[in-house]
This record gives structure tokens, sequence and C-alpha cells, in this order.
């Protein structure tokens, strides 16, 4: 069963939704992922997000340009975390979409990502879940572990050959 629904409001977001599920799958973490329009088809999102709990999911992340409605609006039915990820926009560069998510009013929150960070909402919703889940928290150590590893790769190779061999 999906414990995260991965819903965008175009399929022109996918190439940065899809960071989003590849580090869900990277902990083995189930998910849907789906393309629904909050402006252009209300009543079948309105129906996603009412049966979002009934289906199993535990967090939804939402990914959304311009007006951005699409996680508020999750946020306001759904009963459990909302993780709103707000798309690059070719007018406003997604200043638009992130203040469209981060402005919501009291008692309606989305954690919200940066402009395109969908690869931190996915860490994010597996965070969410490891307080309930002592497998996942050990993977997620493990990961930052990893992070950790890889920057100090980097550091000792720069050290080892030198700014101006580094970057050829």
């Amino acid at each position: 069963m999906a414990k995260v629904g991965i819903v965008m409001g175009s399929d022109s977001d996918l190439p940065v939704m899809s960071k989003a599920a590849q580090i869900l799958e990277k902990f083995g973490i189930d998910y849907e992922m789906t393309v629904i329009s909050a402006h252009r088809m209300p009543d079948i999102f309105f129906d996603y997000a009412k049966s979002a709990e009934e289906k199993g999911f535990k967090v939804i992340i939402a990914g959304a340009g311009g007006a951005a409605h699409l996680p508020g609006m999750a946020a306001a039915i759904f009963p459990l975390p909302v993780i709103g990820v707000p798309i690059h926009t070719k007018a406003l560069g997604g200043v638009d979409s992130l203040y469209s998510i981060v402005q919501m009013p009291s008692g309606i929150p989305v954690a919200t990502v940066a402009i395109d960070g969908a690869a931190n909402a996915g860490i994010l919703a597996a965070k969410i879940l490891a307080t309930s889940d002592k497998e996942l928290l050990e993977k997620l150590k493990a990961y930052k572990e990893e992070l950790k590893d890889s920057v100090v790769a980097k550091k000792e190779k720069l050290e080892r050959v030198g700014y101006r061999e580094y970057n050829n």
C-alpha cells in the first residue's frame, strides 16, 4: 500500500517531482504519483485529497507552479502532513509558487521545500514516516553518513590534486 501520494498540477512538473519518487524508492517507501489540476479538474482533485487517507497515505507531496494552489488545497482537505514543492516558472522564477505555498492561513500548514526541491520533499516525507518506523530511521541515518562521506571524499580530492586540477 502506498504511504506517500505525489501529486502535481501538470506533466511538465514530472522532471522535478520524479526526484521525490527517486528518494522514496531509495528508502523502499511505496508511493503513488499522479497529475491532477486543482484549477482544471477540481472535482477529481477533491476526490483524490478526500480519499487519500483511506488509501493509506501518510504524507502527500504536492508540486505546483504559478498560483500553486494544489499543495494548500491538499492540506485543507487531507488531515495528515502535506509537503509543498514550488515549481520554477518562466514568469517569476518560481517565487510566485513559493509565496503561494508558504503563505497559508493559520490552521492549514504546508511544509514547504525550496523551488524545485522535490528531493528534499522525499527526504522530509521519509523523516515523517520514520517517526514510527525504526527500520526506515536506520536507513535515514545511513543516508546521512553517505552524504557526509561524499563531502569528505570531495574535500580529500581537492586537497590531493589542488583547485586547478580538480576543476578539469
